[in-house]
Parts: C-alpha cells; sequence; structure tokens
C-alpha cells in the first residue's frame, strides 16, 4: 500500500481500489434485500395472505384484529401501512446512532437478519393464521427499511460525486438481477409444484421462507466488505441517538433546498412503493388474473429494470439526474392511467403494463438516490439518509392506506389505482421546482458537470 493510501485510510477515507472493493461489496446487499421486495411483497404475500384472511373472515367478510371489524382484502394494505409506521418511530434513531458511534455495520447485520428471519418465519403462515401473517410482515417490512437507512448511508462515503449515479443504478441492476433470478425459481417451483409432492400452499410458503434464507446468506458479502468510519468518542448511542435526531431535524432547517427535494421524493415515491406492494392484488383480485401470470409480469419487471436502471443512469450522464427523473414521473403518470382502464382477464395487456414499469422502476429509484446524496451535509450521512429512507419506505404509508380505505368502502382497486396519479403529477411540479445545482452548493459539496 502506497504512503497517499495509507493516509487515506488513517483519516477514514477510501483509496481507489479499496473503495472499489467496498463497491462491489455494497452492490449485494441489493442483490441479497431485493428478492424480499420481488417474491415477497410484490408477487406471493398479498394474494396468499389475503387468502388466508379470507380463511378466517366471518358471512360477511371481515376479520376482527383486536376486536377491530377490517374487510379481509384490505388486511394486506393495512398491514403494510402499519409496518411503515413502526419504521418511522425506529429508522431516525437507527440512523443517528449509526453516526454518533460510527458503527453502521453492526445496526446493518442487525436489522437485516431480523428481517431475514421474519421473512423466512413465514413459512408456518397457514390455515386461518392471518395474525401471524400480519405480524410477520410488520417485522420484515420495517427492518427492511432500518437496514436501507444504513444501507444507502454508505453511498457518500464509497463514491466520488461524479461516480455516484453510476454506482447507484449498479446497486438497483443487482438488485433486480437477483430479483428476476429468484422469481424464475420460484416460477419454476410454483407452476410444477404437483410434480415435486407439493401443494399450491406448500410451493407458495416455500417461496416466501426461500427469500429469507437469500438475504440472510447474501448479507454476509456486505458485511465482510463494507468498513466502519471512526467518529469521534461520544456518549451512549441510544441516549445520544435521541438527542442526534432533534439536533438534524433543526439543521435539516438549514438547507430547506434539501427539504425540498425530500417533499417531492416523498410524494412521489409513496406511489412508485404503492404500485410495486400492491400490484399483485390488483391483478388477482380486479383483474381475475392467476398467479402464474403475476409471477410472469413481475419477473418481466425485474427483467427490464435492469436494463432501465443501467440506460437511466446513462441519460442521467447526458441530460442530468433531475430531468431524468422528471421524465421517469411523466411516464408513471401515464402508466397509471393506462391501468385504470385495463380489462380484466387480458394477460397481454397486463404484460404490456409490466413492461412499461420495468423501464422506470429501477432508473427512477436510482436516481433519486443519487441525487440525494449529493444534498447531504458531509459527516451526517446516515442521519439525513434516514430522512430519505423515511421518504423511501417509511412515510409511503398514505399510499397503501389510501388503497385499503378505498377497498374497505367500495370493494373496488380500481377505485384506488386511479388516485395514485395525483402523486406522480404532484412529484412532477414540486421536483421541477428545486434548483438542484443550488441544493448541492448550499449543502457544502461540489457541483457535478451534470446534475
Amino acid at each position: 500500500m502506497s504512503d497517499a493510501e495509507t493516509a487515506d485510510r488513517a483519516a477514514g477515507e477510501s483509496g481507489p481500489s479499496d473503495r472499489r472493493r467496498e463497491q462491489r461489496g455494497w452492490y449485494f446487499y441489493d442483490f441479497a434485500c431485493s428478492v424480499y421486495s420481488t417474491s415477497v411483497l410484490t408477487v406471493f404475500i398479498g394474494p396468499y395472505l389475503t387468502s388466508v384472511a379470507k380463511a378466517a373472515a366471518d358471512a360477511d367478510g371481515f376479520v376482527h384484529p383486536l376486536g377491530i371489524p377490517v374487510r379481509a382484502g384490505s388486511l394486506f394494505a393495512y398491514a403494510v401501512s402499519l409496518s411503515v409506521v413502526v419504521a418511522v418511530l425506529v429508522m431516525p434513531l437507527a440512523g443517528a446512532a449509526a453516526d454518533r458511534t460510527g458503527r453502521k455495520k453492526p445496526l446493518l447485520a442487525v436489522s437485516a437478519y431480523l428481517g431475514a428471519a421474519a421473512t423466512a418465519g413465514m413459512f408456518f403462515l397457514e390455515g386461518d393464521r392471518y395474525l401471524l401473517g400480519a405480524f410477520l410482515l410488520i417485522v420484515a417490512n420495517a427492518s427492511l427499511a432500518v437496514s436501507m437507512v444504513l444501507y444507502n448511508a454508505y453511498l457518500p462515503q464509497i463514491a466520488e460525486p461524479d461516480e455516484r449515479d453510476a454506482v447507484s443504478s449498479r446497486g438497483w441492476a443487482f438488485g433486480y438481477t437477483s430479483g428476476a433470478l429468484v422469481l424464475l425459481l420460484d416460477l419454476v417451483l410454483y407452476t410444477g409444484h404437483a410434480s415435486f409432492g407439493l401443494s399450491e400452499s406448500e410451493a407458495v410458503r416455500i417461496c416466501l421462507a426461500s427469500a429469507g434464507l437469500w438475504w440472510g446468506a447474501f448479507t454476509l458479502v456486505p458485511l465482510r466488505r463494507l468498513r466502519d468510519r471512526g467518529v469521534a468518542p461520544g456518549e451512549g448511542a441510544v441516549g445520544s441517538g435521541w438527542r442526534q435526531l432533534l439536533a438534524t431535524l433543526r439543521d435539516m432547517r438549514r438547507h430547506p433546498l434539501t427539504l425540498s427535494f425530500l417533499l417531492a421524493y416523498l410524494v412521489y415515491n409513496d406511489g412508485v412503493q404503492t404500485v410495486i406492494s400492491q400490484a399483485s392484488i390488483y391483478g388477482s383480485e380486479e383483474l381475475g388474473l392467476d398467479q402464474t401470470t403475476l409471477i410472469t409480469a413481475v419477473l418481466l419487471v425485474q427483467v427490464l429494470a435492469v436494463a432501465g436502471a443501467l440506460g437511466m443512469g446513462r441519460l442521467a450522464r447526458t441530460y442530468g439526474a433531475k430531468r431524468t427523473i422528471l421524465g421517469s414521473l411523466a411516464v408513471w403518470t401515464l402508466i397509471l392511467a393506462a391501468g385504470y382502464f385495463l380489462p380484466a382477464g387480458a394477460p397481454v395487456w397486463f404484460y404490456a403494463l409490466a413492461a412499461a414499469i420495468g423501464l422506470v422502476l429501477g432508473g427512477s429509484q436510482a436516481l433519486s438516490r443519487s441525487l440525494f446524496s449529493h444534498l447531504v451535509p458531509r459527516g451526517k450521512e446516515a442521519e439525513y439518509f434516514s430522512a430519505y429512507e423515511m421518504s423511501d419506505r417509511g412515510l409511503s404509508w398514505l399510499g397503501p392506506l389510501v388503497f385499503g380505505l378505498a377497498y374497505q368502502l367500495t370493494g373496488s382497486y380500481r377505485d384506488a389505482i386511479i388516485s395514485l396519479v395525483i402523486f406522480f403529477v404532484l412529484g412532477f411540479v414540486l421536483l421541477a421546482r428545486v434548483p438542484v445545482r443550488k441544493a448541492v452548493a448550499a449543502a457544502g459539496n461540489p457541483v457535478p458537470d451534470r446534475i
């Protein structure tokens, strides 16, 4: 190791070779946890938990958790919404504790393996155990959100400003690659479950549990390659974490342009997250599509999302991340409008919509993450990314809640899907008003040539 690299390491900075090694390890957390988002959240758990809830429902189609009447078809959406509320309570504390102690990696390990264990535990979801299913979903979803705070906070530390769009996009591409691979295996198991001597329910439960095992196994790679940056000795993590969080909120008021971006992201990403989590319910319950069609459609999304993430990363190098994201939001608006008019029992049109979603899904998320990384003051990465993650997953409770309430009141998912258009339209307007070059400079960071 050269004297310069030694000095870099002593200062808590990475030399080029160390940085590339960390980047490769960082990609693998997307590779590990994305199978939860695809196989579990997007494909299997919604329809399966709904079927379990319907088995436990009364003659009017309601279950009664804690004595509250809930239409069985709304349980999944409500559980997703509640998991996000739980994450809101934990994520800021985790981010503040990580920055205060400099120990992101142990916190990443705890949250990742708690989520992986809850996902693996879904193997035991059968019969009328809808409360068990809702509980495991809440734990897994909240754990994923907390782990992503810590994972995203590494991005400004392992990538130079001019390479963050590419690094972030590669991370998403790794995630969509693993999602596609596992979904392909799930498709083989589900469609051929009888030849494997399994019932349909057993095949679904194996698909759910295997996602948890995959998540846990591949998390070992980033835990080996990422390294913690030291900080000055401070107070205990928990007490100082709450105090640091309050200080962070005060500090963020000094960066109103960063907050403006977060508000825009909160709005349009609420629409994105709701589409991801509720697509299988919409397809199975409203459009009458079978599970095989849903798996194949999401597999198509995963394959195209890899190309979409990398392609939009290249567009960002030419047109800037902000303009590219704005373009993706216009496409999202058209997708949701088309989704409202999809005819029932028509897989071809559902596949066409899935293809369009795949082309914009990965890129819009990856570029939003990399753009925000330019707006974070140095040394406050985990705290600010906890606020970002609250926007990404933690505050994305409104869309699922509206979706569930719409079905609770009307019994139709079409009435809920069209409401999501407003999230993309309003998000577009808010993002267009953010002067991102000025925001980067105001955060004290170098302004890239294209942003």
